[in-house]
This record gives C-alpha cells, structure tokens and sequence, in this order.
C-alpha cells in the first residue's frame, strides 16, 4: 500500500483520502465516540475532515493519518500530529480518534507514541502537545503513557482541555 507514513509492531499509518469517508463514518456518527466531540459528524462534515486533513498535509507535511491493523488491514481509527492554535502560538499536537469496537487495546498509546517519536526525529520537533478533554480520562491516560505532563489547561472549542507537553 501507498501513502504509509509510519508502521509500529501492531500498526500502519497512512494519510488519509477521499475514500476513507466510510470508515471514518464509523467512528463520526458514533455519539460514544464523539462524546468530546461537539457533536457527531454526516458524510458531508466527514468530507470536510478529510480536506482539512489533506490541507494540512499540503501546507504542513502533518496531520491525521488512518489507523490500519498491520495483519488484517481492518480500519481501527486515526491517529497523527496536527497544527493546533494554544495561545497564539501555532503547536503540532498528537491526536488520537479510534473506533468503539478497538478501544482498550492499546491502540491509541501504540500509534501515539509513534508520532512522538516521528514528530522529534523526522520532524525535528522540539516541542509535541495533546490537547484531550479534561474530562476525557482514556485520553489523557494516552498522553501520560507516552511521557506528557499537563502544562496548563486553557477553553478551547468553547471546552476545558488540558495541554499536554513533551519536549524533546
């Protein structure tokens, strides 16, 4: 397959295409899922992610990558760095956002600890945020385990999230 960004013992991630609205629909119109979420997403939402992602890779060299299972090429989710606004400062944040049925095996932890190391030695980041939910534990818990402390906690998509941080 084309498109690999990344692979970890478990996992591929690739960028992202037109064609992964579906899969990413799994994840979208599902209300658990989204729970952080200001709310679940239509197809026409899920094609606007997908630009925005295809954006960022243009403008960028990052952003959100499709999840797949290394073995069976099953979708599980999407995982990447992102640019994210913190203060008006400009940020690559680690972003996770995996499928119900996959939750409690690692995943996330697995791909977002991928990132970091592909933010700092291919990207030569000094600097990795997450910015989870305060009230996402499994979230933070993803960022904990791949090394992050919370630095502060600001309102952003008129929430409270805590701002992660790594340094190199």
């Amino acid at each position: 397959m084309d498109n690999i960004v990344l692979t970890t013992e478990r996992l591929i991630l690739r960028e992202m295409t037109t064609d992964d609205v579906d899969k990413l629909m799994e994840i979208f119109s599902d209300p658990e899922a989204m729970k952080y979420y200001p709310s679940t997403k239509n197809k026409e939402q899920t094609i606007d992610w997908i630009n925005w992602t295809l954006n960022n890779y243009a403008k960028y060299g990052v952003g959100l990558w499709i999840v797949e299972d290394r073995e069976t090429g099953d979708f599980l989710g999407q995982c990447g760095i992102v640019p994210q606004e913190v203060d008006g400062v400009t940020e690559m944040e680690i972003g996770y956002l995996f499928a119900k049925r996959v939750w409690g095996n690692g995943y996330a932890t697995e791909a977002a600890s991928a990132c970091k190391n592909y933010g700092f030695e291919k990207l030569k980041l000094k600097k990795i945020i997450s910015l989870p939910d305060v009230n996402n534990i499994p979230s933070t818990r993803v960022a904990e385990r791949i090394g992050m402390e919370v630095e502060k906690k600001i309102v952003k998509w008129g929430k409270e999230v805590s701002v992660y941080s790594i340094l190199k």
